[in-house]
């Protein structure tokens, strides 16, 4: 099976539709699949479910879907550092699931898994919890919730071999492994491409089986979303 593509164009090509539910990979700024972004943006597709740990920025990553109104609803766990995404929550034209960090990468991985459902303490005895079952164990009340299986998971990873065998960056790893695992189609963008063989197997983070079309990006911007410095 062929998985290199030529453009984050042809990758998403036949794959992605109006009404669908995608998984973005990604941490802030850190680890986002940034050409796929913007291939989803000028695709036009509209009336997206996404569920990613947050938004982008303000007219970078997934930002730039919102700028667009392309997407109707996020399953996020922070929304801070974007105002678009504030305005139009607050105005009432996006909807929004908010979901503990936790939570998220375990709809997640239970997604991947096979797993319909589980139960957790986190959330119980908040708006987390409103509309959803919450049954007790050894006298401990647990809210029950439901995985996420997106149509379409976008990932970010550092290297890829032509079978789709993935090595991430250090943090720039987080929530891509499950992201795409859960994915009925998996679609990565990495900076780097190899021969099968050229990674050793214990430095293969995510095996090409869940990976079913790459994309060549060498040269991402990895915009800093923030920058601390001291005084010399």
């Amino acid at each position: 099976m062929k998985k290199l593509f030529p453009s984050a164009a042809a990758a998403l090509d036949g794959v992605v539709a109006d009404g669908q539910l995608l998984a973005v990979g990604g941490f802030g700024l850190c680890g986002i699949p940034e050409a796929l972004i913007d291939a989803l943006r000028d695709s036009g597709v509209r009336n997206l479910t996404v569920a990613a740990n947050n938004a982008g920025v303000d007219g970078f990553g997934l930002g730039k879907l919102l700028e667009t109104r392309q997407i109707k609803k996020m399953i996020a766990s922070y929304v801070g550092e974007n105002k678009e995404f504030e305005r139009q929550y607050l105005a009432g034209e996006l909807e929004l699931e908010f979901t503990p960090q936790g939570t998220l990468a375990e709809k997640l991985r239970a997604g991947g898994a096979g797993i319909p459902a589980f139960f957790t303490k986190t959330g119980v005895g908040t708006i987390v919890a409103e509309g959803k079952e919450l049954r007790e164990f050894d006298g401990e009340t647990y809210v029950m919730e439901r995985s996420l299986v997106p149509d379409v998971a976008l990932v970010k990873a550092a290297v890829a071999d032509t079978s789709g065998n993935l090595r991430f960056n250090l943090t720039a790893r987080n929530f891509n492994p499950a992201a795409a695992t859960a994915g009925r189609i998996c679609i990565v963008e990495v900076e780097k491409i190899v021969a099968v063989g050229e990674l050793a197997p214990d430095d293969i983070h995510l095996p090409g089986i869940y990976v079913h079309r790459i994309v060549h990006n060498p040269t991402p911007e990895k915009r800093i979303e923030k920058r601390t410095t001291r005084p010399a």
